[in-house]
């Protein structure tokens, strides 16, 4: 029996999952990712999530075959993901069990593990919107290709945090009497964040404001299907902008699928519906999936097949431990 423990990073919130044997997989919470002036926090949150799970599971922990983690940001705010990968190795060799082998680490940029979650290791692109945004093509042998993720100032098209700043700035002109089609956004910004004046201490002083933006997406999507059309302009633009990640993912040698995971997609509603009619238009040859697992249970399966000795080391994207 494979005890496989996978570790989720994102911009709101972290998880650990433990699984083993015919039971369900057990998991605990931990804080979402930020970025200061050093980089990312996702090393420490890691490490942090790991000593959370040995408090809880220490009899399991002892004998855990592989770790799978999947981080936003591991491959651009992170120094050394290599060193991340020996230094959750080294802690779950410490107190382990005699004779117990070495665990097998693998750390890997969110959109690998959302891949191996969403098409359990089939050729193909997958498109993951949460906080942020990122496509991903591969065929889990010889082709790794990435769109996106560049984060909520240069990039991550369609994501929460995407949608909540254009929420924000649409809130902001009808503030200012430039647009009046914002007005709804600006009362849900009100309700959510305060007077206006407040917002700039709120979001350029907080390392984690790519999650606090993104806390204002669900205003922005609960708008857009009560039919405003300020909130719904922006949300049909993240399916569209999606669905160019996509389709730019999808390069040749994939089979023609492509699986939409990420909390954003569940939403439905005109995401969605632009999502899947752009990519039509763009790719009309390729499937939509609906995702197998998430992002967390791809971490899983990359814990098992380091276990197994499958993978092999491919930086700017996978690196072991």
């Amino acid at each position: 029996m494979t005890l496989r423990l996978g570790i989720d990073l994102g911009g709101s919130g972290s998880r650990v999952a433990l699984l083993g044997g015919a039971g369900p997989r057990r998991e605990l919470a931990g804080e979402r990712v930020g970025v200061t002036g050093s980089g990312s926090s996702a090393p420490a949150t890691a490490l942090a999530l790991l000593r959370l799970a040995r408090e809880h599971w220490p009899a399991e922990l002892a004998v855990v075959d592989g770790l799978g983690l999947g981080a936003t940001g591991l491959g651009t705010l992170v120094a050394e993901p290599a060193a991340l990968a020996a230094s959750l190795r080294a802690s779950l060799e410490d107190g382990r069990a005699a004779g117990a082998p070495a665990p097998a680490v693998a750390v890997a940029i969110d959109a690998v593990t959302a891949h191996l979650g969403a098409l359990g290791g089939e050729s193909g692109a997958i498109v993951a919107l949460g906080t942020g945004a990122i496509a991903f093509g591969s065929d889990g042998h010889g082709i790794w290709h990435r769109v996106d993720g560049w984060g909520h100032l240069l990039g991550d098209r369609g994501g929460g945090a995407w949608i909540g700043r254009r929420g924000l700035e649409a809130a902001l002109r009808a503030h200012d009497g430039v647009d009046a089609s914002g007005d709804a956004l600006l009362a849900a910004a009100r309700a959510r964040f305060g007077e206006p004046l407040g917002w700039p201490a709120q979001l350029y002083t907080r390392d984690d404001r790519a999650g606090v933006l993104a806390g204002f997406a669900p205003d922005v999507v609960a708008l857009a299907a009560r039919g405003d059309d300020a909130a719904l302009a922006i949300v049909s633009d993240a399916g569209e902008e999606a669905a160019r990640s996509g389709a730019a993912a999808l390069v040749p040698g994939l089979a023609p699928r492509v699986a939409a995971t990420g909390g954003l997609f569940g939403a439905g509603g005109a995401l969605v519906e632009r999502f899947r009619a752009t990519l039509a238009g763009l790719r009309p040859d390729a499937e939509v999936r609906d995702p197998l697992g998430d992002p967390l249970a791809g971490a899983l399966l990359l814990a098992e097949r380091a276990a197994r000795g499958e993978l092999v080391a491919r930086a700017p994207s996978l690196w072991l431990g």
